[in-house]
């Protein structure tokens, strides 16, 4: 499993964050994309805006999502926004689309210890506060990752 993005997808979810949460300043969520640029500097995709005039979508402004995916050779796109990535248009190539909800519970599915894990370093990794193993589920929850959450309450013990 490889993460993809572009600069136009980090843009995308900055806009619509700071949009939906006036509380976060952008500097912060940008300062969160930059970690992740730092983290994985290989998941920048390039080569992928001649790609948009060729594809379909319902939302034309999302044609740049499957342009990287196409372009990084990616077989799911992790989204909430499901209603605009349709199977049909993404089928012919190669892809599937994904809520983050139902991808991290597949994840566990194959691999239980490493999601674990993964959530742990998360919730210790915190910078202001390290919440319990149960708040930090709680957040989660509150997130819409409903089915991950019912998965970390029975494994809550591990997270400590």
């Amino acid at each position: 499993m490889e993460a993809h993005w572009t600069d136009d997808i980090h843009g995308e979810w900055i806009r619509n964050l700071a949009a939906n949460s006036p509380e976060t300043p952008v500097s912060r969520l940008e300062a969160t994309r930059d970690r992740m640029k730092d983290v994985l500097p290989d998941a920048d995709v390039a080569n992928y805006r001649a790609l948009v005039p060729s594809l379909s979508l319902p939302d034309p402004d999302d044609r740049h999502v499957l342009a990287a995916a196409v372009a990084a050779k990616a077989s799911v796109i992790v989204t909430w926004n499901l209603k605009d990535f349709p199977a049909a248009d993404l089928r012919p190539y190669g892809g599937t689309c994904t809520s983050p909800d139902d991808f991290l519970a597949g994840l566990y599915s194959t691999f239980s210890s490493a999601l674990i894990d993964s959530v742990k370093s998360a919730r210790q990794n915190l910078r202001k506060t390290t919440p319990s193993a149960e708040e930090f589920i709680d957040a989660l929850d509150h997130q819409g990752l409903k089915k991950v959450s019912a998965i970390l309450r029975q494994k809550a013990t591990q997270l400590d």
